[in-house]
């Protein structure tokens, strides 16, 4: 199997099969709400962070597959870290999908999937919409 075609399991599966998929009814939750017009992608994301960790995430939306696979990878890859650590995995993938020199790619883990997204520039707002939300909801805590 080559690379190409593992990435695209690893989206469809992420699409057809979304993790963290459904919002909580809590107050504790941080929800940050998104769209991309262009699209029609809208998404909304919530974050539940006690002592500077991401305890849990949540994602629900609309759109099309790159979009929805990408806001369950990174409501997966996300979990469990630091708002240091999280904020510089998104930059990271930002960076990925840019073009952007890429120290560590390990740290994007199915993230890497999306690398091929950057040579279409009208789709690299599809895969950033999530990622742009959880960041929105982590800056004012950037520091606590």
């Amino acid at each position: 199997m080559d690379l190409k075609t593992l990435y695209r399991s690893v989206i469809m599966d992420h699409y057809k099969n979304p993790r963290n998929k459904g919002l909580m009814n809590d107050e504790k939750y941080l929800t940050v709400h998104l769209n991309n017009p262009t699209c029609g992608d809208d998404l909304i994301v919530q974050l539940l962070i006690k002592d500077n960790k991401i305890i849990d995430l949540r994602q629900l939306g609309k759109g099309c597959s790159i979009c929805c696979a990408s806001a369950s990878v990174a409501s997966e890859l996300l979990k469990e870290k630091s708002v240091p650590e999280a904020l510089k995995i998104i930059q990271t993938f930002y960076d990925l999908l840019t073009g952007d020199e890429v120290k560590d790619k390990s740290v994007l883990e199915d993230a890497i999937a999306f690398e091929g997204v950057g040579q279409f520039p009208a789709r690299i707002k599809c895969a950033t919409l999530a990622w742009k939300a959880y960041e929105k909801g982590l800056n004012p805590l950037e520091g606590e």
